[in-house]
């Protein structure tokens, strides 16, 4: 197996077509089949099935998946660290994370670690829950810190950062009283992330714990941000990590309520694939977050109290 073909096969399982992975990596098809053909006669196993709506990869070709972009992905670090050592590239990690977090949890720490390091370049990435794991798992970022969904993969390791209350909110103008139980407050409207996410998961895990049915969603937005806003605008409550809801808060557009039962919280994770050799860009960053990150409280004025 080589590098090459390696990034065939990968091809050819993004796109389910021979056509289009061709396309992609400037190859004629021929030339794309012969490389599967020698993958498939050096590994003695057929690695797709193929018929007229295109192709899927058989059991043996999904096992190699996992593989040959862990390869590829060590592949590219081992040139990094030698042109890094030889002094003929920069250094470089890429951290993927949440909005809210970024913004209200890494600021501060980022800051500190690129003047601890200045010779090494750091880019933050933005993006979904889904979206972080499927960049780790493709190499695309070296880090994420996001909400742990309590899934695990052996592919990567994790370590708890912080553990993050959650608040129930509602607009301030509204003038909410505090909800009796999980079951009357099971018949409010709520805001909140699509299906998928992780703050959608956090807001349905915290009714299925108390064995409720979760209230129904009204609207769905895909920040934030953007829920606090249409909350304080009274288009209903919401569910929140408590560091997003500062600045909402010294405005006072919006309340926090009481949680009826234990308050629900969210585990920030930082999850990086599991490798034998560590880059020693990301063993520094590493270092750095379990020296550094230090539990705090939100940012901004503390939350009115309704009743």
């Amino acid at each position: 197996m080589n590098p090459r073909q390696l990034k065939t096969f990968l091809a050819v399982i993004r796109h389910g077509n021979l056509t289009r992975a061709a396309a992609e990596i400037n190859l004629a098809q021929s030339s794309l089949s012969d490389q599967i053909q020698a993958l498939e006669e050096e590994l003695g196993a057929e690695l797709f099935l193929r018929s007229r709506q295109g192709v899927v990869p058989t059991p043996a070709g999904a096992a190699l998946k996992a593989y040959a972009e862990e390869i590829l992905a060590l592949n590219d670090e081992a040139k990094g660290a030698v042109r890094a050592a030889a002094g003929n590239a920069e250094q470089s990690i890429s951290v993927g994370t949440l909005e809210t977090i970024a913004a209200e949890r890494l600021a501060p720490w980022l800051s500190l670690f690129g003047k601890q390091n200045p010779g090494l370049g750091l880019k933050v990435k933005i993006g979904g829950s889904g979206e972080l794991l499927a960049q780790l798992q493709a190499g695309l970022i070296d880090v994420a810190f996001t909400f742990d969904r309590g899934q695990r993969d052996q592919r990567f390791a994790m370590h708890r950062v912080s553990s993050e209350p959650l608040v129930l909110i509602a607009g301030s103008h509204l003038q909410a009283r505090p909800p009796e139980s999980l079951a009357a407050l099971s018949t409010a409207p709520f805001i909140a992330t699509e299906t998928g996410c992780v703050y959608r998961h956090l807001f349905e895990t915290a009714f299925a714990e108390a064995g409720v049915p979760a209230a129904p969603i009204v609207t769905e937005a895909d920040s934030i941000a953007t829920i606090i806003r249409l909350v304080a605008s009274g288009a209903g409550y919401a569910l929140v990590p408590a560091l997003a809801v500062g600045p909402s808060a010294a405005r006072g557009d919006v309340i926090e309520l009481p949680w009826p039962g234990e308050p629900p919280t969210a585990a920030l994770v930082m999850m990086w694939r599991r490798r034998r050799v560590q880059p020693p860009a990301l063993a520094l960053l590493l270092q750095s977050a379990s020296d550094e990150f230090m539990p705090v409280r939100p940012t901004g004025a503390r939350l009115r109290h309704a009743g």
